[in-house]
């Protein structure tokens, strides 16, 4: 009987994981898999070592230290004396990840890493670290193979998770009414993160830029997305908020502000026009300047190798700058369909279906031939 354990770190790549362990099933239906993770893992059966509270919060504190070192090092004692696992399949969360497959490759246990570090982003030196201790990369942007391929590193491009698991939206009519939108008026969503720091340094930036483009034309609305992961009361805005309903706001928007993340690639799926702003600490931003690989922060003009999504960051992220550019979304249709035409695109190098059948097909193939 074989044997899988799947080590993730937060929401999405537990949510990532599950599609692999739902296909991974119907290809091994004897497979036992185990790991750490949430609800949608333990929906598809996965017996949870522990969940993400365990994993401790992101950052560079002593005692978020010494938990993810604690963890980890009980996580690989299961493993080498108990668990015994065929493969350990890494995803996401790359801080942890990384180090713990140090552990992995000490012990001799056989290492995939799917949704790999955004070496191709920032800290390119992790390369070695991977090189070394994975024994293969599933990489979700088509981009990300070179550089793997360049360390002679076993790699194969299997598609972006979030193409198939975006949900189909398809009745704007009905969203307008249940949240009393006026379908004469164009809506504007807005999403200023999912991170408490991101709601510091960006929802006041947002709100005024808002009032900046209701003062400009009186045809437009304004929803807020309340993210998951923040708590009921962590912001108010004098605009409607929506929670649980993020898909529907990008995809019946007429135009998006958003926080620059992975929400910019779910907009793309859309084709819903957009701009992206970011600010945060200054020496954090220093850093990033010095460590990142590319100049380019949305993953749709990274993607595309094109500018086609304006980017406002730190300094540039004023409600002046953002207020101009979504009313020039809204007026200038050149300007909408140069937007449109980069989602396309963008979708165009993404779209596969079948990213999570092709990581558990490749585990298949590893645990027969193990």
């Amino acid at each position: 009987m074989k044997k899988v354990f799947i080590i993730t770190g937060e929401y999405s790549g537990d949510k990532h994981a599950s599609g692999v362990v739902r296909e991974l099933k119907k290809l091994c239906p004897d497979v036992v898999i185990e790991g750490v993770g949430e609800s949608n893992l333990e929906n598809e059966g996965v017996k949870l070592f522990c969940n993400h509270k365990k994993m401790g919060k992101v950052g560079l504190s002593l005692t978020t230290i010494l938990n993810h070192l604690s963890l980890g090092l009980k996580i690989v004692k299961y493993l080498k004396e108990e668990f015994k696992p065929d493969l350990v399949l890494l995803v996401d969360y790359g801080a942890f990840n990384l180090q713990i497959s140090k552990h992995l490759k000490k012990a001799g246990i056989k290492t995939f890493y799917f949704i790999p570090p955004q070496i191709w982003a920032s800290r390119k030196h992790r390369l070695k670290t991977i090189k070394k201790n994975i024994d293969k990369v599933f990489t979700i942007f088509p981009f990300e193979k070179e550089f793997y391929d360049s360390e002679g590193i076993n790699c194969e491009f299997v598609g972006h998770p979030l193409v198939a698991e975006l949900p189909k939206c398809d009745n704007r009519v009905e969203f307008f009414k249940k949240h009393n939108l006026d379908m004469n008026k164009k809506l504007i969503g807005v999403f200023p993160g999912s991170r408490v720091f991101e709601i510091h340094f960006l929802l006041k930036i947002f709100v005024k830029a808002a009032k900046l483009i209701e003062k400009s034309r009186g045809d437009v609305q304004f929803v807020f997305s309340h993210a998951k992961s923040l708590s009921d009361n962590i912001f108010s805005v004098p605009y409607k908020e929506l929670k649980d309903e993020n898909h529907q706001l990008l995809a019946y928007s007429d135009a998006l502000i958003l926080a620059s993340g992975t929400v910019a690639l779910e907009a793309a799926m859309y084709e819903t026009p957009m701009l992206i702003a970011y600010r945060g600490p200054l020496f954090f931003y220093l850093i990033y300047l010095i460590v990142r690989n590319i100049k380019r922060a949305c993953l749709v003009n990274i993607i595309t190798k094109n500018d086609y999504i304006d980017e406002f960051l730190m300094y540039k992220a004023t409600p002046k700058n953002i207020a101009n550019c979504i009313i020039q979304i809204l007026d200038d249709n050149k300007k909408r369909e140069y937007i449109i035409d980069g989602c396309k695109k963008t979708k165009e190098l993404l779209t596969d279906s079948h990213c999570v059948l092709k990581v558990a097909q490749s585990i298949k193939k590893e645990l027969e031939e193990a």
